[in-house]
């Protein structure tokens, strides 16, 4: 039997690993060429990209970056991704919970996601509209979530500021 997944942030060898991973988890290079942008601007995390490896093969990648919400800084995650023969065995999981847990130690307190509304509540996702936090495009509320990692402070509401690389105005 395998070992599980192993998380671990991104080095600077899984570079080229985690634009395969992104270019075949999608149909378009537009997700491997959004973490190639993040990842030369101020909106990039040192130790917010994970991937999840297991038996020396690096299967998925989780992305957390700078966004804000009415000037409060929050996280972004996206993209995730997983290698389509590795898919729905753990790997994307292990990813986004080794960022979560980084993004936790770091003191970040809420993180964002749009994103499939049948998965994301696994790891605490709920609809961002319950904080009154909105995109900044129109999207179904559910798809729209929120997590709350340090639930000390108050939320803040307002709409979503992506980083310039989401090309997405506000």
């Amino acid at each position: 039997m395998s070992a599980s997944w192993v998380a671990r942030p991104e080095e600077r060898r899984d570079i080229p690993v985690v634009r395969a991973i992104e270019m075949a988890a999608f149909s378009t290079p537009a997700e491997a060429d959004l973490v190639d942008a993040l990842r030369d601007s101020p909106a990039w995390i040192q130790g917010l990209s994970y991937v999840a490896e297991r038996d020396g093969l690096v299967a998925a990648h989780a992305l957390l970056t700078r966004c804000h919400i009415g000037g409060v800084p929050a996280l972004a995650l996206a993209p995730c991704a997983v290698l389509p023969a590795h898919q729905r065995q753990g790997a994307g999981t292990a990813a986004i919970e080794g960022a979560l847990a980084a993004a936790r130690d770091l003191g970040e307190s809420l993180v964002l996601v749009l994103g499939h509304p049948s998965y994301y509540p696994r790891f605490g996702f709920v609809p961002a509209s319950l904080y009154g936090v909105r995109a900044p495009f129109d999207v179904p509320d559910e798809a729209m979530m929120a997590l709350v990692l340090d639930d000390s402070g108050r939320v803040p509401g307002g709409t979503i500021a992506y980083p310039a690389p989401f090309g997405v105005l506000v």
